[in-house]
């Protein structure tokens, strides 16, 4: 914690003296150092703590380059929310390691959910079949596909039925519940094995169709995320692999948004107008969310006092619709097409550098339990709701996690599966 302080001082007074690259050079090398300290002790790849220190205090440092024209020099309090957002989470988790130990038992092996193999391969085809249902009801009453929609940038934030969209995109489970069906099951069965492929196929076909690259990406990623959680590795050939396999569906989903290098290049206002776009949208989907919270700070005029992060009981219940006034608050951002946010903007949007810090104690303390349970876990889709709380973990900088709707029905989709397996199981591991 000492080497993480210390650079953040360091980091500060670079910054403020205007050596951008040297403040955030500072801050990834300590986002590596706090990564490799967590695993060096745990030998676990996707452990919470250090995930988070990677990608958020990583971010941050990426964020610290300023290269776009859309960047300022952060407000005082914004460097000490984000300085306190990872203090709580980091010592809040060190307080449980220190109180009850991390151990938590010996790690379960796949052999050990024999049973198993049957409500997982159920569950695929109850959610795949909820999916493709909510994705053809939506298709029918809206009138088209945003895929096959061309020209227009924004088509696919229109594809959405209230309530209906929800279960359109729990597809993103279903790539995950195949991983731990085919650890268990090992291909022996031949002909759920090729219905179990067909279901992934279309899981990752409805984001395409909906032109989301986030809802595949994130498919792809729990399901990465889910298999290291089980097996404990991921081969680099296999992830090497992956990624280069998404890149060329990347660019297919960008061209068919309508988002084009003239129109990126225009947004993103880079300060080196010839920098490459594959350089350029990622840094700003990183960056931009930190610059985004600077403006909330400087331009909130009051909090909402808890209002925000309650955005998901809102909208699971309808109430949006009933009292309007709940939901109607202005998002700060640099720019109006730029509006992804860090995962702490709605904490300090409620209770300002209180709410930033409270949140990032609550984090730490779930991350420190989830830790501790991955390595007794009895029921596989255990496995699932680590890696779902280790993928927002690591796209801490993109979005409010916990605010979104789209994340809570996500669990208890989770949990309903939970209950599901242990009871088709009779119990005997859940």
């Amino acid at each position: 914690m000492s080497v993480y302080l210390i650079s953040y001082g360091a980091s500060f007074l670079f910054a403020r003296a205007g050596f951008y690259w040297l403040s955030g050079i500072i801050l990834i090398l300590a986002a590596l150092f706090l990564y490799w300290r967590d695993y060096r002790r745990t030998e676990n790849i996707i452990h919470l703590r250090g995930l988070f220190s990677l990608f958020w205090v990583g971010g941050e440092g990426i964020a610290c380059f300023k290269l776009s024209e859309l960047s300022f020099d952060w407000n005082i309090i914004t460097w000490l929310c984000f300085l306190v957002a990872f203090l709580g989470f980091w010592v809040t988790f060190e307080f449980f390691a220190k109180l009850q130990g991390e151990s938590g038992g010996q790690r379960s092996s796949w052999f050990s959910f024999k049973g198993y193999e049957r409500p997982l391969f159920l569950s695929m085809v109850f959610v795949t079949f909820v999916s493709l249902a909510g994705f053809i009801v939506e298709a029918a009453v809206l009138g088209f596909i945003p895929f096959f929609v061309k020209g227009v940038p924004h088509a696919y934030s229109t594809f959405h039925i209230t309530g209906i969209h929800y279960f359109t995109v729990s597809c993103v489970l279903v790539p995950a519940l195949s991983v731990l069906y085919f650890c268990i099951e090992q291909g022996r069965n031949g002909l759920r094995l090729i219905l179990a492929i067909l279901m992934d196929v279309i899981a990752c076909l409805i984001p395409i169709l909906c032109v989301s690259r986030f809802q595949l990406i994130l498919s792809v990623g729990l399901a990465v995320l889910t298999y290291i959680a089980m097996e404990h590795r991921l081969k680099i050939a296999y992830g090497v692999g992956l990624a280069i396999g998404m890149i060329p569906i990347y660019v297919i989903l960008t061209i068919a948004r309508g988002h084009d290098v003239s129109y990126l290049n225009g947004i993103f206002q880079m300060k080196n107008s010839q920098m490459p776009i594959f350089i350029t949208q990622p840094y700003m989907y990183i960056a931009n969310n930190y610059d985004n919270f600077n403006c909330l700070v400087e331009w909130l005029p009051s909090h909402t006092f808890g209002l925000r992060m309650l955005f998901p009981l809102w909208a699971l219940t309808g109430l949006k619709f009933l009292v309007p006034a709940l939901v109607d608050f202005p998002i700060y951002v640099t720019k109006e097409e730029l509006t992804t946010v860090t995962l702490f903007y709605d904490s300090f949007y409620d209770f300002g550098i209180v709410g930033v810090l409270l949140f990032g104690c609550i984090l730490g303390g779930v991350a420190f339990f989830l830790v501790r349970m991955v390595k007794r876990i009895r029921n596989p889709i255990g496995y699932l709701f680590y890696a779902q709380f280790a993928m927002y973990m690591i796209l801490s900088f993109f979005t409010t996690w916990f605010s979104n709707p789209s994340t809570w029905f996500y669990f208890v989709m989770t949990g309903f599966l939970f209950v599901f397996c242990s009871w088709k199981n009779n119990g005997r591991h859940g």
